[in-house]
């Protein structure tokens, strides 16, 4: 999905302005490619956290562009189950659309699922952004799982509660979060106090950006 509804700007490597998600750079092969660092082992994706001064175990979240691309693949499953074995909480940030086959590869019962289904700001087609047998099969069989929308200030109206419900129908006793849409810290906070006052009004859970408010657009800090 490229999500050009967002309205993310990002620097290519040449200079020149694309829009899209908040992520570009992690899903643009056109122009991020040549970034992308391949990989042969699930050893060099575990030596990524020895970069850190880390304690025995913490919370890994996979999120994107959309890891569940490499759902099947050998190298990535092997990287999952050290993970597991060495104490690590593992979390997937998926747009809810690609699916996930249980009973082959047991290690995705174990970990938690963020099902950020993109919502019509996206402008994505809804036929395309919401997959209900793949949200209603993550739900059942994960170890855990919640909804997590991205939402701008321009988005909350009267048909946004229907949206969500909508794409929720599909797992109704699943919690509900609500996160400003931007990438940057500027966008973050302008999308935040009208996010903040519509997940008040319908019950919802507000989740922060903190990663932009933080550190902006920087990356690899």
């Amino acid at each position: 999905m490229r999500c050009e509804g967002f309205g993310c700007e990002e620097s290519t490597p040449n200079g020149e302005k694309i829009v899209g998600c908040d992520t570009i750079y992690a899903v643009n092969r056109e122009h991020f490619l040549q970034n992308w660092i391949p990989i042969t082992s699930a050893h060099e994706l575990l030596n990524i956290l020895n970069f850190y001064d880390l304690p025995f175990a913490v919370d890994v979240v996979l999120t994107g562009g959309e890891p569940l691309i490499y759902a099947n693949e050998p190298i990535f499953i092997e990287f999952l189950e050290k993970l597991y074995e060495r104490g690590h909480k593992i979390t997937f940030e998926t747009n809810g659309t690609l699916s996930v086959d249980f009973e082959r590869h047991v290690i995705y019962k174990k970990c938690i699922f963020a099902l950020s289904v993109k919502l019509s700001n996206s402008n994505e087609a809804f036929a395309k952004r919401v997959k209900g047998e793949v949200i209603s099969n993550i739900a059942l069989n994960a170890k855990e799982v919640f909804f997590k929308f991205s939402i701008d200030a321009d988005s909350i109206n009267a048909a946004l509660e229907d949206e969500i419900l909508e794409i929720t129908s599909f797992s109704p006793k699943t919690k509900v979060y609500c996160m400003p849409l931007g990438g940057t810290k500027e966008e973050v906070e302008a999308n935040t106090e009208p996010l903040v006052e519509f997940c008040k009004a319908k019950g919802y859970n507000f989740s922060d950006r903190l990663h932009i408010r933080i550190w902006d657009q920087n990356r690899g800090v």
